[in-house]
């Protein structure tokens, strides 16, 4: 039925936007534009209020910036979203392969900030290279999950040594956030490519043990998950607020102009927050939207690596999908209190350039590996 609503607007729009997007999964296109559009209205509401709470005389500071980083991402998604397949995976293969030696750099001559090393500043931006890791482990990844057997090439051992390797350089960064997610990630492409529930299960044992080890060894670890489970024994501002936010959002949220709410004195509220102030402003109706959204691009993700036969295929478009789906649900988890605090951006919408445009990438290899072939 959703294809059959697909084609009749097809049928009875001009003909240039059909042949642009002709084959592309116009449902995908809808979500990350929707998402887009909705992060840029946002930035309006929480950008501001963030400048001035950090002392920023223009109030437009992330506004302006956001708008930026937005545009180059459509730019980027465009130009990866109209590569052959090949191309897209050598592309996505390079990127990941620079972002490690990125890492390494970090980790040898970076600078330490709030206990970690994971910033590479360059002309006055912020350079995350963990962010742009994740495309490019997925695709590479998926390309070594891919290989078959009797090729002699031992594909799910790379695939294996690829994955300890890039947990080992988030772990001493530490960054055991974006290391979860990339265990999740990893995780449910060993699942798509056929592995035995036993090896899943040993992936996840390995995982909480490391997780007990952060939790033994890294004081931040062990003080934001003792705070979610004992409220009373740390601070818990950030999350305290962000439950203040939602709830005083109500079914339909309140005018932008009516009042600065709680989003004031909510600490990095155009960034890890960004959710709750979606709700404080426009309500549980805005928040459903927006988990709407995610839901569909996990949809769409997963229907079309069930729909292929090519493990590669298959392998990284389940990948890519859970990057973005698992990380929204991570941030938002984090403002409605289901899940410890960790600062990690609602895909598409928070505030962010190394994540916008990681994300971006993200989105434009999602949508190559879905593309149909042309008749």
């Amino acid at each position: 039925m959703v294809e059959a609503v697909f084609a009749r607007l097809e049928a009875r729009s001009p003909a240039w936007p059909s042949r642009v997007f002709a084959g592309f999964d116009q449902w995908l296109i809808f979500a990350f534009g929707t998402l887009a559009v909705l992060g840029l209205v946002l930035s309006f509401a929480a950008g501001p209020v963030a400048a001035g709470r950090i002392g920023i005389a223009d109030p437009f500071h992330f506004t302006e910036r956001h708008v930026l980083f937005l545009a180059v991402t459509t730019i980027g998604i465009s130009v990866t979203a109209m590569l052959p397949v090949a191309m897209a995976r050598r592309l996505g293969i390079l990127v990941g392969l620079a972002s490690l030696i990125l890492i390494v750099g970090l980790l040898m001559f970076g600078v330490e900030i709030k206990g970690a090393k994971r910033w590479l500043h360059i002309a006055g931006f912020g350079l995350q290279p963990s962010e742009f890791l994740k495309p490019g482990f997925i695709m590479a990844a998926a390309w070594f999950l891919s290989a078959k057997p009797g090729e002699g090439f031992p594909g799910s051992l790379a695939s294996l040594c690829l994955y300890g390797f890039a947990s080992i350089l988030l772990l001493l960064q530490p960054d055991y956030g974006q290391w979860v997610l990339l265990t999740g990630i990893w995780a449910l492409m060993f699942f798509v490519a056929g592995w035995s529930w036993a090896w899943i299960g040993g992936l996840g044992s390995a995982a909480a043990a490391a997780m007990a080890v952060g939790y033994a060894t890294q004081d931040h670890v062990r003080s934001r998950i003792d705070r979610f489970f004992a409220p009373g024994s740390g601070e818990t501002y950030q999350t305290d607020k962000a439950a203040e936010a939602i709830s005083s959002g109500g079914i339909f949220g309140h005018d932008l102009h009516e009042a600065v709410g709680v989003k004031a004195s909510l600490p990095d509220a155009h960034t890890d927050f960004i959710y709750a102030v979606a709700v404080e402003e426009f309500g549980v109706i805005m928040g459903l939207m927006i988990i709407g959204l995610f839901v569909l691009i996990g949809w769409r993700g997963l229907s079309a690596a069930l729909k292929t036969d090519d493990v590669f295929r298959r392998c990284a478009i389940a990948g890519l999908t859970s990057a973005v789906c698992l990380q929204a649900a991570i941030n938002i988890g984090v403002n409605v209190g289901l899940l410890p605090a960790k600062g990690m951006t609602l895909p598409f919408i928070s505030y962010g350039g190394s994540s916008t445009l990681a994300l971006g990438f993200t989105a434009g290899l999602l949508l190559t590996l879905t593309r149909r072939p042309k008749a």
